[in-house]
């Protein structure tokens, strides 16, 4: 069955049309081990994304830009990043590519509070055990009719499994609570593909 899934996976993978200007840093993430997002969450994405009635978008976890310059395809960005040295490299590719792009380095939790924008398009990635605190702060900055996207909710498929490692315990127990949160209190679909999406719609009433 997981063989199945495997290649049902790769076999999706081979409809994705990769930006040919962005495949640089694709490679870049790949050879210094930075994660970026795989492609066909990646592609899911972007057909949300593609809505014509979203105009602004947020991104929680920068890495170096690379999810950041596709949505910006469809949507006028914000990004936030932690980490100094992404920042830097995602602010190169910002530049090379000559992306209007909002990015600040800084703690999400401290900055989502005071951005003078909302957003009808917000996509979560950065610190698993952060993901509430994130999504609650990213809530209230999200329009109605609007959609947070959010990624590896299922954290390696360790979420509703009782074999993980010792040291993940903590991550999964709050990804598992925060999805049930989800599903009690907000209009949420979760999607076990990739390493676990977490869609929510904020009602237009």
């Amino acid at each position: 069955m997981i063989e199945n899934f495997t290649n049902s996976t790769n076999y999706a993978r081979k409809f994705f049309k990769d930006d040919k200007n962005l495949l640089e840093i694709k490679d870049y993430a790949i050879s210094n081990k930075v994660p970026i997002i795989t492609d066909e969450v990646l592609s899911f994405m972007l057909f949300l994304a593609n809505n014509k009635d979203y105009k602004k978008g947020l991104e929680i976890g920068t890495a170096i830009g690379y999810s950041t310059l596709y949505l910006s395809k469809f949507l006028e960005m914000t990004t936030i990043e932690i980490d100094e040295n992404r920042y830097l490299v995602a602010k190169e590719n910002f530049e090379k590519y000559n992306k209007n792009i909002n990015l600040i380095n800084d703690d999400a939790l401290n900055v989502i509070e005071n951005l003078n924008d909302n957003f009808d398009f917000i996509f979560i990635d950065a610190a698993k055990g952060q993901y509430k605190r994130f999504f609650d702060l990213c809530y209230g900055k999200l329009n109605k009719g609007g959609l947070i996207f959010i990624d590896n909710i299922l954290f390696r498929s360790y979420v509703g499994s009782n074999e993980y490692p010792k040291k993940f315990k903590t991550i999964v127990n709050r990804l598992d609570e925060f999805i049930t949160y989800l599903s009690d209190n907000y209009n949420f679909t979760l999607i076990p593909f990739g390493d676990g999406v977490g869609l929510v719609k904020r009602e237009e009433k």
